[in-house]
């Protein structure tokens, strides 16, 4: 599956103002097409309704060539990138292709896959399971403080260290009265990439490139705690009497709100 972040430089491409300037007629581009896009992707921003009023003064209406050429040139599929200016700039990238931002963009490609029914045990079950246990969690985020585990029932085993683990990590955070900001999409996540790493009768591990972009409130103070992340995650999933769940997860950000808070 290509990254989000192809999918996004193909478009770019494709964008009837790139195609039709000097840009359109150039197989590699160099730094001097790079300050063209640039310009091109500022004379169209300074138009755009999404940015007429306060996103505007949030994210900025321009991309300079230096960050357009590394966008471009660099392969971020095994890379963890948290920083949050280089998320702004995918909002406007995105903006740029008629999105309202990285979320929509994101949204529109989930609603473009064709659906397959899944066998059991196979790759398209599995990475189903994933992505099911994606959506799961984010609905349990937004429940917050309340802390309901139940929900993971069907896809992860009750008495796993996936589940011990994360059910800690979570409590503490409710108990401190956290709150996940959901108001204009502003919390939001995507899985951009998964394959199989180990395929066993009993056991499959997956891999996939993660994206989380939350932001929580604490209830009294209104402190507020952000995750900005793109790791790569490791799923461990395992057959124990003839049903498949998940049994442990590698994720190097896990706790990472704990240890901050």
């Amino acid at each position: 599956m290509k990254t989000i972040y192809n999918s996004i430089r193909e478009e770019v491409g494709k964008h009837e103002k790139v195609r039709n300037s000097v840009l359109g007629n150039v197989d590699e581009w160099k730094r001097s097409h790079y300050i063209i896009l640039s310009e091109i992707i500022k004379d169209e921003l300074s138009e755009a309704e999404e940015l007429k009023g306060g996103k505007k003064f949030e994210i900025g209406n321009t991309i300079s060539h230096v960050t357009l050429q590394r966008f471009f040139e660099n392969d971020y599929q095994d890379k963890t990138h948290n920083d949050l200016r280089f998320l702004k700039t995918l909002d406007k990238i995105c903006i740029f292709l008629g999105y309202k931002d990285l979320n929509d963009y994101i949204q529109s490609m989930k609603l473009k896959r064709p659906e397959k029914e899944p066998v059991e045990g196979d790759l398209e079950f599995l990475t189903k399971m994933v992505y099911d246990y994606c959506a799961t969690a984010f609905e349990f985020y937004k429940k917050f403080p309340e802390h309901n585990t139940e929900v993971f029932k069907d896809l992860v085993f009750d008495g796993s260290p996936f589940l011990e683990r994360a059910s800690g990590f979570s409590k503490e955070l409710c108990e401190r009265d956290f709150h996940l900001v959901t108001k204009n999409n502003r919390s939001n996540y995507e899985v951009f990439d998964i394959h199989l790493v180990t395929d066993e009768p009993e056991k499959k591990i997956l891999e996939t490139q993660e994206f989380w972009n939350l932001l929580f409130k604490v209830g009294e103070t209104g402190e507020e705690h952000f995750v900005n992340q793109l790791n790569t995650q490791i799923y461990f999933i395992r057959k124990i009497d003839n049903t498949w769940k998940i049994w442990d997860n590698y994720n190097p950000d896990a706790g990472r709100l704990n240890r901050k808070a």
